[in-house]
């Protein structure tokens, strides 16, 4: 007589080889894509054929794409009211720790010429007075 009760191995399940290949798709991915600034906006600039001016300082870019949006340091902003882009200035320049950046407008040649005022009239309230307007070299030479 065997008064021995069997004793049943409990079934252990390894996560070791699962979360070793998460790991290896997450590293995948994060080299396999590609982050271009370009890809963020579309905003095809005026032609123009002055030269760009170097600066050193803090620049703050806004941008205004063909619609009308408006993005500042390439964050699209939630509509296109004046207090809202001037918010989001204010705001990027205390995360900055800055108070007098030099501001560049970037405008889709398409988009309409109130949101470019706009965009100036929210600078000038805002007391900032250095900015530009960027165009893209122009093809031909006069």
């Amino acid at each position: 007589m065997n008064f021995r009760t069997e004793r049943k191995e409990e079934v252990d399940i390894n996560l070791t080889p699962l979360i070793d290949v998460v790991f290896l798709l997450l590293i995948f991915f994060m080299v396999s894509t590609t982050f271009q600034k370009s890809a963020e906006i579309q905003i095809d600039l005026p032609e123009a054929s002055g030269m760009p001016p170097e600066t050193k300082e803090f620049v703050l870019e806004i941008g205004i794409d063909s619609l009308g949006r408006y993005f500042v340091n390439n964050r699209v902003l939630v509509d296109k009211k004046l207090t809202t882009l001037k918010l989001a200035i204010s705001q990027t320049l205390s995360d900055a720790n800055k108070k007098q950046p030099h501001i560049i407008i970037s405008s889709d040649k398409d988009a309409s010429y109130q949101s470019v005022v706009t965009a100036m009239d929210a600078v000038n309230q805002l007391g900032l007075n250095k900015f530009s307007l960027t165009t893209k070299q122009s093809s031909q030479d006069n």
